[in-house]
């Protein structure tokens, strides 16, 4: 069934008025790739009554209304996409269109969604239940952050959005814990993974750097960021605070990352995987045709790209659901009346990180003084691509799938890290999983840019490059590689592009046009390095390009056609 949206569905449902009430900045698609669906879904399953209101009107209180007051709280999102993001290029250009909005018009979606919303409930229900803010946007934004479209650091969104909780991380757990508090009219500020304000400090937490000295010290703002970066493991963190003028946020560790079976729970909840009926009158929307009939397998991402929000969202250690679980996706799947019998993604944030993890991070926590895969492999990690070569084989085993395809894009030093597997996993992708072309993200290709992001050098993506047209020729397939690059990273001036745009030429020999201007986004180190043009693992200066016209000139650089034999050995 459909989350109810209205209160003639309400009333179907034989519920007199709901518990939860949450307020999302997309359409309501009711699929397990949609945070707010998730979550509404199990609040469902655990016995609460819970109905959505998707894109309010933010002019009247016609839609914040329509499904009256909530008994235990407001749950607001902006949305599967932060909605700065969703509304401006890196150019800040606003957007003609957005994927997660019925007829796809870029219009139903304010700017700084989750504080509109939270204040849009405050206007019109006066001293009403709490409002808990969850999803990306409220995420990235629960501690003082640069906020790339003003130009300046803002606090904690909670305080802005007059909220009582923010929700960060993935969710399920907390929202509902928090719910049965709540219900149950117990104190909810020892949850794991909740911030709140609070006025006095919290005993026993680590004190960041107060928000008025941030504001005259970007030094201060890096320390506090280390800091917070350190303290987001559930087996490690310890909670914070942080003064803002007269009152505290308050940081809970994160809650504990799903088991196996536990993800296996939730995405085996019922989803209708379509647009809600009520904004279908409004057209169809873009993210259905890549998300309908994709299967999520894992969620967290173990890579710590610098310029990637993935890891402060999701988490650094990769959980990922059973073969079983899969498998039964795919069987619904493949038994829906709109199939035409292609899975469009079988993946995650990478999709080859499914199915290993570090033993010893499993068992204490993520080391606070190195990466599981930059500069290189962890000892510790041990890449095993096994696992997802015997899923594929059973997922092609299927009755009605014809093609199973990578989508979500691999990691190739990951591939290349394992010795037994990784190329026969290569070879598996080459001859059943790819649509003429796959996806990678080398970013860059001058190792000092390469380095402050993150991300493996070129000799790992020469190699990769290599075996992919060796075996692809074996085949006697033409298959290609996407190549996705980004400019203007922090670091990155005119000269590094040039040779930049000289490597993808006569190294990898081909024009792209998949290149990005690097769009700071909150709390990641990237960000960071761009506000304070420091370099927070040294504290060295680095240059840092601001001038937009001048990000759009780079861009051109790469962009710019050449004369060159495509790379198809």
């Amino acid at each position: 069934m459909f989350i109810p949206t209205t209160k003639e569905e309400v009333k179907k449902l034989g519920w007199d008025s709901l518990d939860v009430i949450l307020v999302t900045g997309d359409s309501y698609i009711d699929s397990p790739f949609v945070g707010v669906s998730l979550i509404g879904k199990l609040l469902i399953k655990e016995g609460f009554r819970v109905g959505i209101i998707a894109q309010p009107d933010i002019n009247s209180k016609t839609d914040i209304s329509r499904l009256g007051e909530p008994g235990l709280f407001w749950g607001i999102t902006g949305g599967c996409i932060d909605s700065m993001v969703a509304n401006y290029t890196a150019s800040k250009k606003r957007r003609k269109k957005d994927d997660y909005t019925a007829g796809g018009n870029n219009t139903r979606r304010p700017d700084r969604a989750v504080i509109v919303y939270s204040n849009l409930v405050r206007q019109y229900f006066k001293k009403t239940r709490p409002i808990v803010l969850g999803g990306i946007e409220a995420s990235l934004r629960r501690i003082p952050h640069y906020d790339f479209w003003s130009n300046r650091l803002r606090k904690s969104i909670i305080f802005d959005a007059k909220a009582d909780y923010i929700v960060y991380g993935m969710g399920e757990k907390t929202t509902v814990e928090l719910a049965n508090r709540l219900r149950d009219g117990s104190d909810a500020k020892d949850i794991p993974g909740i911030c709140y304000i609070s006025n006095k400090p919290r005993e026993g937490y680590i004190e960041l750097c107060s928000f008025n000295d941030l504001l005259v010290d970007k030094n201060a703002f890096v320390d506090m960021f280390n800091v917070f970066y350190r303290n987001n493991d559930p087996l490690k963190a310890k909670g914070m605070y942080q003064k803002h003028d007269l009152r505290y946020l308050v940081h809970n560790p994160p809650a504990p990352y799903l088991l196996s079976k536990e993800l296996d729970a939730v995405y085996d909840l019922n989803f209708e995987r379509d647009l809600h009926p009520y904004h279908k009158k409004f057209g169809q929307v873009r993210a259905l045709d890549t998300i309908k009939f994709s299967i999520p397998t894992h969620r967290g991402c173990y890579g710590e790209c610098n310029f990637c929000a993935i890891s402060m969202h999701e988490g650094t250690t990769v959980s990922w659901r059973s073969e079983k679980s899969i498998i039964r996706e795919a069987k619904l799947l493949a038994a829906h009346p709109d199939f035409k019998g292609y899975i469009l993604d079988v993946g995650g944030p990478t999709a080859n990180m499914y199915g290993f993890e570090c033993e010893k991070k499993l068992s204490g926590g993520s080391c606070t003084d190195k990466r599981c895969i930059h500069p290189k492999i962890c000892s510790m990690l041990k890449p095993d691509h096994q696992k997802q070569i015997k899923l594929l084989k059973s997922l092609r085993k299927i009755n009605g799938i014809k093609k199973i395809f990578i989508s979500s894009g691999i990691r190739y030093d990951l591939l290349l890290g394992d010795k037994i597997n990784g190329e026969k996993y290569l070879k598996e992708i080459i001859l059943h999983h790819i649509s003429g072309q796959l996806k990678i993200a080398p970013e860059h290709t001058e190792e000092k840019i390469l380095k402050l992001m993150g991300k493996p050098g070129t000799n790992s993506l020469l190699e990769f490059v290599d075996k992919f047209y060796k075996h692809t020729k074996e085949a006697g397939k033409e298959q290609y590689l996407t190549y996705y690059f980004m400019v203007s990273h922090p670091g990155c001036n005119e000269d590094e592009i040039k040779k930049m745009k000289s490597f993808i030429s006569n190294r990898l020999k081909i024009n792209t046009e998949q290149v990005q201007i690097f769009t700071p986004t909150p709390s990641t180190y990237s960000t960071l390095m761009y506000y304070t043009q420091v370099n927070p693992f040294n504290k060295n200066k680095i240059y840092v390009e601001k001038d937009i016209p001048k990000k759009e000139k780079l861009k051109q650089i790469i962009t710019s056609k050449r004369n060159v034999t495509h790379k198809n050995k």
